[in-house]
């Protein structure tokens, strides 16, 4: 069985363990978390981070605030002259953006971690793929953290920037493939409208997951084989 997450955002891991029992999720079991496990709440995702490390079964699809994580590194670089010389302009101005949108509480419980666990964490973003195709049944899906900026359905996957596929905002009636079904986060159902409020939202070419856990909501658990929503609430 295949499962989709999105947009966890320091969401409890041990809350988390109990979605996955609660949906019977074995070693048999893929699952897929569409980007944005850290920043905002709790210990801003540096254990489930640590707990990915160690999940052969799970993969993540990189999320915006995984690449600004990425892009404020330096930050835990040795703090000699050379390096103190090296910061401009630019990067406190990419730290701000980034502490501004909930950064500042994953970077805090990062500065805990050893340098040898905070590498590897910072190494398995680096290799975190931007989307990913497969099939479930005869269906075929499209997993990304946001959707498509710039879509054309003629355009290959490998032309999309990485910023086309982690910032993008569709519309509501917005439409992908016709013979694909693109599956993203990012956008929180809220947003389309108050009756969407801590609902999946599925529409002819694409499905929103992202529930708005950020805001307090119990993330769905989404199984691709059946459609399947599972919370713990």
């Amino acid at each position: 069985m295949i499962y989709v997450v999105s947009d966890l955002h320091g969401y409890p891991l041990e809350k988390f363990k109990k979605l996955l029992q609660k949906a019977e999720f074995s070693d048999d079991d893929f699952l897929y978390i569409l980007g944005d496990v850290i920043d905002r709440n709790g210990d801003g995702g540096v254990e489930m981070l640590c707990w990915l490390l160690e999940q052969p079964n799970v993969q993540l699809i990189l999320g915006n605030h995984e690449a600004m994580l990425l892009s404020c590194s330096f930050v835990f670089d040795e703090i000699t002259d050379e390096s103190i010389d090296k910061i401009d302009a630019k990067d406190l101005s990419i730290l701000s953006t980034y502490t501004r949108n909930g950064g500042d509480v994953t970077l805090n419980h990062l500065k805990s971690l050893s340098p040898e666990t905070l590498a590897e964490i910072f190494d398995y973003l680096r290799d975190t793929p931007v989307y990913e195709a497969l099939t479930v049944g005869e269906k075929d899906f499209i997993l990304v953290h946001a959707g498509f900026d710039n879509f054309n359905a003629d355009k290959k996957l490998s032309e999309y920037t990485a910023h086309d596929l982690i910032w993008a905002r569709p519309r509501l009636n917005k439409e992908y493939f016709n013979d694909i079904i693109t599956v993203f986060g990012h956008t929180p159902t809220l947003c389309y409208g108050a009756e969407h409020k801590g609902k999946i939202i599925k529409t002819k070419t694409w499905i929103d997951i992202d529930v708005g856990v950020s805001a307090g909501n119990e993330p769905i658990l989404l199984r691709l084989d059946d459609f399947k929503e599972f919370r713990l609430q």
